[in-house]
């Protein structure tokens, strides 16, 4: 008996079946920067804010809290605010320096907050504003914009945060102490370098540390050590 026909037959429908799956996989998301919305499952656009953004999070209650662009008028240091899946807004911080970069909700119900300026910081803050922690962040200073972005909290309590303009991704202790930095400047051709703007850095279970890299389009994975294991480029996906 020839066996290829029910080989291929099989592998044909175990294909159709993962196409089917595949198609059949809708979720929702939230998008931030120069326009902020939001999109259902069906890619219809159910929401929007009238403001620029610059990180983000829908919590499980529907919730958002946002990072907010700054503004001449309102929020000229940038800020971050709190709505309420009635609508309702409320000012959880209001930037004091150039602008505010990230605001990461914590299990403990906090916020961690980085703000850039001529004295670049990580907050963390509670829901009334109050700051429980700060320290200084350690990037360059020339370039206000490209100093900080979206800084996360770590379950032991230390911090992680991308440094653009000094290529790297700082993982600081709870008093600041910079315990390893994550170089990001990556071999480009034989005779120069891409340097990757790190704009997100999240930890994985297995201790490893994910980084989204602008600029340089690529996504990198490090491992404890900062040895790169992974990478994903432009190049590497359709269209």
């Amino acid at each position: 008996m020839n066996k290829a026909p029910l080989l291929l037959a099989i592998v044909v429908s175990a294909f159709s079946a993962s196409a089917q799956a595949q198609t059949e996989t809708t979720h929702s998301f939230i998008a931030f920067g120069q326009k902020t919305y939001m999109v259902d499952a069906s890619g219809k656009k159910t929401w929007t804010y009238p403001s620029a953004t610059r990180d983000g999070y829908v919590l499980d209650d529907g919730t958002m809290i946002l990072t907010l662009n700054r503004s001449k008028k309102k929020y000229p240091g940038g800020a971050v605010v709190k709505i309420t899946p009635d609508g309702k807004e409320s000012l959880i911080y209001k930037g004091t320096q150039a602008e505010v970069n990230s605001a990461h909700p914590t299990t403990e119900g906090n916020y961690v907050v980085t703000e850039a300026g001529d004295k670049p910081r990580l907050l963390e803050i509670n829901e009334d504003g109050e700051i429980l922690v700060e320290f200084p962040l350690d990037c360059q200073t020339k370039n206000h914009h490209l100093e900080t972005r979206m800084a996360r909290k770590l379950d032991d309590g230390t911090y992680l945060a991308p440094n653009l303009l000094d290529f790297a991704v700082v993982h600081y202790d709870k008093d600041g102490t910079v315990l390893k930095k994550f170089d990001t400047t990556v071999e480009g051709g034989p005779h120069r370098k891409i340097h990757t703007w790190p704009f997100t850095a999240i930890r994985t279970d297995n201790g490893h540390t994910l980084v989204t890299c602008t600029n340089g389009n690529r996504v990198v994975e490090s491992d404890a050590d900062g040895k790169v294991v992974w990478t994903l480029t432009d190049m590497d996906l359709p269209g």
